[in-house]
């Protein structure tokens, strides 16, 4: 549907993933919107946690500046190498939250200390909505309570897909990740596509560093995904890099009634990735406001999406 995720895979083939990009030990230098010093997925080598740093929503609400990257956050890493591109196409809607989000500096956490610290700064709420209690950050939550109500007051509901619809650890988007790649693995190592030693050497590997691994394989096609037909990036996000980390996103069980999509945007939820109908990321402003933040319409499935303008 989007070939830039095989384009950029290859990309990574070209630099030199094993020892090159992806290296946070290799040297090369990185760009950040502050000069900062070498990055590797957006991380910023220095800051050994992201979330202690100046403050991550310290961007005006309405800014005079057009364009994605003149709204992203005051101090943010802007990555430089194949995979933070990627993955800030993929994903990065959520980094111009406003209405009181405070979204992360980075495009993705390096691991579990890196979210807790994150999440462990935020303001945030808890609330029952449907069968389950979820957990966002505190203005995403004000907004979706009323978008429940005003949905109950249509006669609608929005209810969560699942206990997992909103907060989510490092752990258990480690555990989604796991259920697409340890069972290609298997699967490709049974095909003859890899070897057994090659499989054994990524299930070594920290998540962190299999997302390159599973990407150079998938430029020759032998893909992740849980069909085993596309792109991993079209199942699960990488680790680290789930909007559900930053505590803005909402998994809503009624997706498919424009209805309820309407009611949601409303109140600043928007469908911010293509390949994950259910999702909800609050972005806290208008649509009327997305372009101007540098978000993009485009529509697939036949609803609108609100992508990075890149």
């Amino acid at each position: 549907m989007r070939s830039y995720f095989i384009y950029s895979a290859l990309l990574f083939v070209i630099c030199g993933i094993s020892t090159g990009c992806w290296n946070a030990g290799a040297g090369t230098k990185r760009a950040s919107r502050e000069d900062g010093p070498s990055t590797v997925y957006g991380i910023n080598k220095a800051e050994k946690n992201p979330a202690k740093t100046d403050e991550v929503n310290s961007v005006p609400k309405t800014s005079t500046s057009t364009g994605f990257v003149a709204n992203l956050p005051k101090g943010f890493v802007e990555p430089n190498d194949d995979a933070g591109k990627l993955l800030l196409k993929e994903y990065g809607s959520v980094f111009i939250a406003r209405g009181g989000a405070t979204p992360p500096k980075t495009v993705v956490f390096r691991d579990g200390g890196d979210v807790a610290a994150f999440q462990s700064s935020l303001k945030t709420s808890v609330e029952k909505i449907g069968d389950f209690s979820l957990e966002l950050q505190a203005s995403a939550m004000e907004s979706l309570v009323k978008a429940v109500s005003d949905a109950h007051s249509a006669g609608l509901e929005i209810k969560p897909r699942d206990k997992d619809s909103a907060k989510r650890t490092y752990e258990e988007t480690i555990g989604l990740w796991s259920s697409r790649v340890e069972p290609a693995l298997k699967h490709w190592v049974t095909e003859g596509k890899i070897t057994p030693e090659q499989a054994e050497r990524i299930r070594s590997l920290s998540p962190f560093e299999q997302v390159p691994e599973v990407l150079r394989l998938e430029s020759q096609g032998i893909f992740f995904a849980k069909d085993l037909s596309k792109s991993i990036i079209y199942s699960v996000a990488p680790p680290g890099a789930s909007q559900h980390l930053s505590m803005l996103a909402f998994d809503c069980a009624e997706f498919e009634n424009p209805k309820v999509r309407e009611i949601l945007a409303k109140h600043g939820w928007f469908q911010t990735v293509v390949s994950d109908l259910p999702h909800f990321t609050f972005l806290g402003v208008s649509e009327a406001d997305l372009s101007g933040l540098g978000l993009r319409k485009t529509v697939s499935s036949g609803r609108p999406f609100w992508i990075p303008d890149l």
